[in-house]
């Protein structure tokens, strides 16, 4: 089972989410927070597998709740899933940069929901395709420039970081390129390594910033 932390300051919200999340048959809601501190105390107590935080919350928002529990220097961090009303939230770009894995609009639905736990859970990432391009066209603003790949990618590795950028999931992306899901996980782990990406959405703001995805 993949034990989740909740927190949202909206006690509907989180009765709404932790319906759909333990609908899942291999995902539980393990703990609840109604602020980012309360998030953070626990999120370091019983050490969840995932961490599903909203943006706006009082005490300690979504992005230094992040920043405290997956941010650089963190010792064993918690992945994290940010999960928010606002597809243009500019508190999510913070919230990305302090090492959040993934992004999801409350009305993302069950699915989407649950595969980003997933997702975060074994390592990876996922953006909401919905938001996906306006959300790194304005990230880019604020982005640091990205230095050029260590070793260039192959033109399946390119197949495959398009698809990435776009949202895709590693199932859709093999779906797409009639790979297999072991062989779709090997190409990004190879696009992570040589582009210098910690994960999938900073390979994702790699390619809007170097002309992969248009503008």
């Amino acid at each position: 089972m993949i034990r989740v932390l909740l927190a949202d300051d909206q006690e509907p919200v989180r009765t709404g989410l932790r319906l759909l999340l333990d609908a899942a048959p291999d995902i539980e809601v393990v703990a609840e927070a109604a602020d980012g501190a309360e998030a953070v105390r626990l999120a370091r107590g019983i050490r969840p597998d995932v961490a599903l935080l909203d943006i706006r919350m009082p005490e300690l928002d979504g992005i230094r709740a992040t920043a405290l529990i997956a941010g650089e220097g963190v010792a064993d961090p918690i992945p994290v899933v940010i999960i928010t009303t606002f597809d243009l939230d500019e508190y999510v770009y913070g919230a990305l940069r302090a090492g959040a894995r993934g992004f999801l609009l409350k009305d993302a639905g069950p699915a989407l929901l649950a595969e980003a736990v997933r997702a975060a859970a074994a390592g990876d990432s996922l953006i909401s395709p919905r938001i996906t391009t306006r959300l790194l066209a304005e990230f880019a603003h604020t982005a640091p420039p990205f230095r050029p790949p260590d070793l260039p990618l192959t033109a399946r590795e390119e197949d495959v970081l398009a698809l990435l950028a776009e949202g895709l999931t590693n199932t859709e992306i093999g779906g797409r390129l009639f790979l297999s899901l072991g062989t779709v996980k090997t190409h990004i782990g190879a696009i992570l390594t040589k582009i210098g990406a910690r994960n999938r959405v900073e390979a994702a703001m790699w390619a809007y910033e170097t002309g992969r995805m248009p503008r």
